[in-house]
């Protein structure tokens, strides 16, 4: 599954209660998942029988497509544009917990405006037409960067009146009609994309934007209420000049992940999707 090109280990210990150890990462799918182009957003089935992620490569309808690899024992091959891709923009894939649906954002045309949430079943040997999420969850704003969380429930990033400022984190039921409302304790002024549960939902990664316009990933663990002491997570390349985002958990591997950015060793283009040891941390329930 993995091409672990030169493991890198971070030099510096991440800070905040029960957050220390050294982060490990290598490239996933060199010339397949990471190539010359810019590739964002890696999720792997539950299964591990493919991975899904957005790229901007040539050989889909445009405007930013979803790409599909298949494993072959230890490998990914045979790099394809998913059958749904539009000429508008599909980004952002997850696979939900149990694999049957696909997750995504688009700005495809019927849409509540911006970009919005879809989902798409997903079968043996492709996928059913995309389905566009509940009022509510999707708005007149743009809402992107979906998680879906074991209990049926979704976690998306929203910058839509009333928030903390520009990209919040939200949390919502996918059917009926309840309140969308904010994650406590990790919306700011300034963006905060692409939440991973860690712990059981105990401890959360997310990308927060920095003064530049660049994302840093960081980490945070809940007290009880809300999710606090978030700190920048120490992955070598995930710098305060830097641009790295997206991380996501992979189900098939629990202790292991992917995320997006651009080590200086290895690299193959723009930005690489990257294999990743997830942090080990512990907090307590009653965030979500």
């Amino acid at each position: 599954m993995k091409r672990r090109l030169g493991v890198a280990f971070a030099c510096s210990l991440l800070c905040g209660p029960a957050m220390a150890q050294l982060a490990e990462y290598g490239l996933e799918g060199i010339w397949t998942v990471s190539t010359r182009d810019a590739e964002l957003r890696g999720t792997v089935a539950p299964d591990s029988q493919r991975i899904v992620w957005g790229s901007d490569r040539a050989g889909g309808p445009g405007g930013g497509d979803l790409w599909q690899a298949r494993l072959d024992g230890r490998r990914w091959v045979d790099p394809q544009p998913l059958p749904f891709n539009t000429a508008a923009a599909e980004i952002e894939p997850m696979f939900s917990a149990d694999g049957r649906w696909l997750y995504f954002a688009s700005d495809r045309s019927g849409g509540a405006g911006g970009l919005d949430l879809y989902r798409v079943e997903v079968h043996a040997g492709g996928y059913g037409e995309p389905q566009r999420l509940r009022d509510g969850i999707n708005s007149r704003a743009d809402e992107r960067s979906l998680t879906p969380v074991a209990d049926g429930s979704l976690l998306f990033s929203s910058d839509r009146r009333g928030g903390a400022g520009g990209f919040d984190l939200y949390h919502a039921p996918l059917e009926g009609d309840a309140t969308v409302v904010p994650v406590p304790g990790l919306n700011t002024r300034a963006d905060e994309l692409d939440i991973a549960l860690l712990d059981g939902g105990r401890a959360a990664m997310l990308s927060r934007g920095q003064a530049d316009g660049a994302m840093r990933v960081h980490v945070a663990t809940c007290d009880g209420s809300r999710f606090a002491d978030a700190q920048p997570w120490a992955l070598s390349f995930n710098s305060d000049v830097g641009h790295t985002r997206a991380p996501v958990a992979d189900p098939s591997r629990p202790k292991e992940g992917t995320v997006t950015g651009s080590a200086p060793s290895p690299k193959a283009g723009r930005s690489d999707i990257y294999r990743i040891v997830l942090p080990t941390v512990r907090g307590q329930d009653g965030c979500l």
